[in-house]
């Protein structure tokens, strides 16, 4: 199969089927692919899927992921040369880094160090904080339940404060600057847009707010966290 052969090419065309393609939405999710794309300087053209169930649960979207989430990529030089189509952040992550020798160690404790905090996020900081905007901003904030909010305030601070005395000392989770990093600080900024900071008490958290900025100050963050634009 070569690239302009995969049935999402029917929706959202590739200009140049060459390049690695990216299919997203500049959400904490999303812009982990794109700002790892920028960081490791890797030629690509991205795609709006917006989260809309015309886009995400489109015929053309799912025959690249079945379960109609954001992001998604094709490499066109996968493994042997031959075409691959990728989803799920944390698995495209693995692989560009893989693919390039950059952002994880390829071997050794290192390696495993970013993985574990990648993987923390994947099952915990993510999850966690996403049901804690449903409960505290959006349509679950209606629930007159105090119960749900609660249980996901205190999970989040609870992992916040994990993070933050692995951060004791350093400037990035697993010691140099990672994919562990792209992964986790997105949706620490998602925090703001939830307003739940207050609620969270994220200045009891003091190293956090450091590596958030240390992270936005990166050009290629600047670059990718808006990436594919949301207007466009």
């Amino acid at each position: 199969m070569f690239p302009e052969d995969f049935p999402i090419n029917t929706r959202w065309p590739a200009e140049n089927p060459e390049v690695i393609q990216l299919y997203s939405f500049p959400t904490p999710n999303g812009v982990k692919v794109s700002i790892a794309l920028e960081e490791l300087g890797l030629p690509y053209e991205a795609h709006k899927v917006t989260l809309a169930d015309a886009d995400v649960k489109s015929p053309e979207f799912l025959s690249l992921n079945p379960n109609n989430k954001i992001p998604a990529i094709i490499d066109p030089d996968g493994p042997d040369g031959k075409p691959i189509g990728l989803f799920e952040s944390g698995a495209i992550l693995v692989y560009l880094a893989e693919k390039t020798g950059k952002l994880m160690p390829a071997e050794g404790p290192g390696k495993y160090e970013v993985q574990k905090w990648l993987f923390w996020q994947m099952g915990g900081l993510g999850p966690m904080l996403g049901q804690l905007g449903f409960f505290y901003k959006f349509a679950g904030a209606e629930i007159e339940d105090p119960r749900p909010r609660e249980r996901y305030i205190n999970e989040a601070k609870r992992l916040l404060g994990v993070l933050n005395g692995a951060l004791e000392g350093r400037d990035w989770v697993a010691g140099d600057y990672s994919i562990a990093d792209v992964a986790i600080v997105p949706w620490l900024n998602g925090i703001e847009f939830y307003g739940a900071r207050e609620v969270l008490e994220w200045d009891s958290f003091p190293n956090l707010q450091p590596y958030l900025d240390r992270f936005y100050a990166r050009p290629a963050v600047e670059k990718g966290k808006n990436i594919p634009a949301r207007d466009g």
